[in-house]
């Protein structure tokens, strides 16, 4: 919460500045989108649609919300989307991304996501190749509650779907940089049109620097950083008015480094129980408190990685339906390492290092209708094969581990959906998937000289029907009821034995939801609203488990939670009261709770009284509430430009304000809650008229809030309480100047 002020001020701040939309906040790319007339192109169900006529909860997110929000890579989405919540974590291979409160933390290699990620038509298989930068985008679609059928078994609690910007038919150029009070730099260029009268391009090209904003006591360094290149480039062939072929070759480099300061320490704390490590010997010269971001650790922490992308898109029309086929391949690669002693003592070090190795390949063929046709279909078949292979090491002190793993899958599928007007302004809805993966694994424990390995197979289908309806101009409702299905998953991390070799693969996860919607245009169309209303259910729900062992080891564990219930209510606005003004806004309210959850595990230090009980000991989670995501989320954002007299500049002002409830661990541990808290960011700055060049001024985390993404309680290898907080890239407030000038 801002400091010196109430909930209830917070909330009207949000609200002055539009709470309710992201959805159709979105500025999409100006040659795909009437802004005059507040229409959106969206490719949310696989063919060009206004997202008003959409019979489903999406929101879009364009390059001027994204760019007032201060969204520089995929973490920082959750900030502009109330249903959205990521959590980064060392290893982006580790992140959890959660719709509506519901995704995938597993530190296996092999668990599919629960939320999929699409960029440019193409499923990742490695959620984490999207948390690189999002430069050069044109929108991001997030679709909400299960999106199976058309997108496949990732996609079981919904999906964001990256659009980047197509080649342009003139030739155009730019660049843009940044640089900012605490050290970070940027800059990108882009280069586009044509290379004849058939042929264009684009190729954009990004670089970051961001030293940290966590120091590290022992050497003097900066942490908690990121250093990354990337570049887009696209072909696009059009020999004839029919037939269209987009290559695309993507390639991206990077590294980051994370760190996990002390928050809360009690009175005589010392290290995994040697009297001789106290607070000054393994955490000197750090004064511990809530705004804490030093540590001291002579083993740093963070990754390295580099991907390397291809995909060629085929569409030609017929005349009649379009005939299309995307065919991609993908190589992701990640090194991570991390100083698990949490100190720099010479005596006393452990430490953990690994690598990811991931390579996909996939074909997707669509057929689709005309749209304007009363009955219309998209019909479509997709492959994809995925081979990952992890390593790892922890070590020499305790939590010993030293195995090499690989995983496969190989997954075909049949997915159609139909739509059929019986009377204007009416429309049914109606598609299914079915499909069938078969995956497999080895195991080689090389502390124990043992190897383990198994396969399996699943078929299974999911299936959506819905019905839109008319009511008046601009305003419609629709109904519609949807199943999802994720794939089973073997439990590849540490600790993998005999038993869990014995239990096989953990159950597929399954939801269905049910989902009401209202979408209107009032006002000659400067003022959109938009609610939804949702309940989704979940069986055998994929989490990950945390045992916590005596010696004050943490031993993860795959297990399906019995049932998840979840319901809510989201809402969206857009209001355009006068020419150059956008306020935009939205609102997520979640109940979530655990209707079977008998066997989970304990949090830290939690006694019998507090539920925690049996042999080996467990609590029951059954009835509580299941907050990975808060309960309410606000965002809102305002874009202003306003010509300076009658010569050739505008003064533009941007601000984005969010605010979030409290987030409650999935172990309910009453001492790692994440407090309520509001970021507001500012912009001023001018533009030429043509919007050519651009000079922003900015500030971020205006009131200096601070808060932490992710908080662990490690209170059982102190003797004492011990809690860290992982510090997010805006957990200081800071300034900044971006420059772009366009030709």
């Amino acid at each position: 919460m801002m400091k010196g002020q109430s909930k209830m001020a917070v909330v009207m701040a949000s609200l002055l500045v539009g709470v309710a939309s992201g959805t159709l906040a979105g500025v999409a790319h100006a040659q795909a989108v009437d802004m005059s007339a507040g229409d959106i192109i969206v490719t949310a169900q696989k063919r060009e649609q206004n997202v008003q006529d959409v019979p489903l909860s999406v929101q879009v997110l364009g390059e001027a919300q994204l760019q007032a929000n201060a969204v520089q890579d995929f973490n920082d989405l959750s900030r502009v989307s109330p249903s959205l919540s990521i959590r980064p974590a060392e290893n982006p291979a580790s992140a959890n991304v959660a719709i509506r409160g519901v995704g995938t933390l597993a530190f296996s290699p092999g668990v599919e996501p629960s939320v999929a990620v699409i960029l440019d038509d193409v499923a990742l298989a490695f959620q984490s190749r999207a948390f690189t930068d999002l430069s050069d985008i044109e929108r991001i679609e997030v679709l909400r509650g299960p999106q199976t059928t058309l997108y496949g078994k990732s996609a079981s609690a919904g999906l964001i779907n990256i659009v980047s910007k197509a080649p342009t038919k003139a030739l155009t150029a730019s660049v843009r940089g940044m640089i900012t009070t605490d050290d970070e730099q940027q800059i990108g260029a882009v280069l586009s049109g044509p290379l004849t009268d058939t042929l264009g391009f684009r190729t954009s090209v990004n670089y970051d620097d961001f030293k940290g904003n966590s120091r590290n006591l022992a050497d003097g360094k900066t942490l908690n950083g990121r250093r990354y290149f990337s570049t887009r480039n696209k072909l696009r062939w059009n020999p004839t008015a029919e037939l269209q072929a987009d290559l695309a070759i993507d390639y991206a480099d990077g590294r980051t480094t994370a760190t996990r300061p002390f928050i809360e320490l009690g009175d005589n704390a010392i290290l995994r129980g040697n009297p001789a490590f106290t607070q000054d010997v393994f955490a000197p010269g750090i004064t511990v408190d809530k705004d804490n971001t030093d540590v001291s650790i002579d083993f740093p922490t963070g990754n390295t990685y580099n991907d390397f992308a291809q995909s060629l898109r085929l569409s030609y029309d017929t005349g009649g339906p379009t005939i299309m086929s995307i065919t991609a391949h993908d190589r992701y690669k990640s090194h991570d390492w991390f100083d698990s002693d949490d100190s720099a003592i010479s005596s006393f070090q452990n430490f953990q290092y690994g690598h990811f190795d991931s390579e996909q390949f996939s074909q997707e063929l669509r057929l689709i209708s005309p749209g304007k046709d009363r009955f219309r279909y998209t019909l479509g078949a997709y492959y994809s094969n995925v081979d990952i292979g992890r390593d790892f090491y922890r070590g020499p002190l305790f939590s010993n581990a030293n195995w090499d793993a690989t995983n496969g899958s190989d997954l075909i599928a049949g997915f159609g959906q139909l739509e059929y007007d019986p009377l204007p302004g009416t429309t049914l809805i109606a598609g299914g998937r079915y499909s069938r993966e078969k995956i497999d694994y080895v195991f080689t424990d090389l502390a124990a000289s043992r190897v383990y390995a198994g396969r399996s197979s699943d078929s299974f289908g999911t299936y959506k029907l819905g019905i839109k309806q008319d009511v008046a101009r601009d305003m419609n409702l629709y109904l519609t009821y949807a199943t999802g299905h994720k794939g089973q998953a073997y439990d590849i991390s540490s600790g993998f034995n005999q038993a869990r070799a014995d239990a096989g693969p953990v159950n597929p996860e399954k939801s269905d939801s049910l989902e009401l919607g209202f979408r209107s245009q009032l006002l000659d169309r400067k003022v959109t609203l938009n609610l939804t209303v949702f309940n989704s259910n979940f069986r055998d729900f994929q989490t990950q488990a945390v045992e916590n062992l005596a010696d004050g080891t943490q031993n993860f564990r795959l297990t399906n939670v019995g049932k998840v219930r979840i319901r809510g209510l989201e809402m969206e606005t857009s209001i355009r009261p006068v020419a150059g003004l956008t306020i935009n806004g939205s609102l997520t309210y979640l109940d979530a709770k655990f209707k079977e959850f008998a066997g989970a595990a304990c949090y830290v230090n939690q006694t019998a009284a507090q539920g925690c009980v049996g042999t080996p000991p467990r609590q029951d989670l059954s009835g509580k509430a299941m907050l990975i995501s808060p309960k309410w989320k606000l965002a809102g954002n305002i874009d202003y430009a306003q010509p300076l007299g009658q010569g050739p500049l505008e003064l533009v002002a941007q601000g984005a304000v969010t605010w979030q409830s409290k987030v409650v661990p999935l172990d309910q541990n009453p001492r790692t809650i994440q407090p309520e808290y509001a970021m507001v960011n500012i912009a001023l700055g001018l533009r030429s008229a043509d919007k050519s060049w651009q000079v922003m001024g900015f500030i971020n985390n205006l009131f200096d809030q601070h808060y932490r993404y992710l908080i662990n309680d490690v209170s059982n290898r102190y003797g004492t309480t011990a809690i860290q907080g992982y510090v997010p890239r805006d957990f200081h407030r800071y300034g900044g100047i971006r420059l772009s000038y366009s030709y």
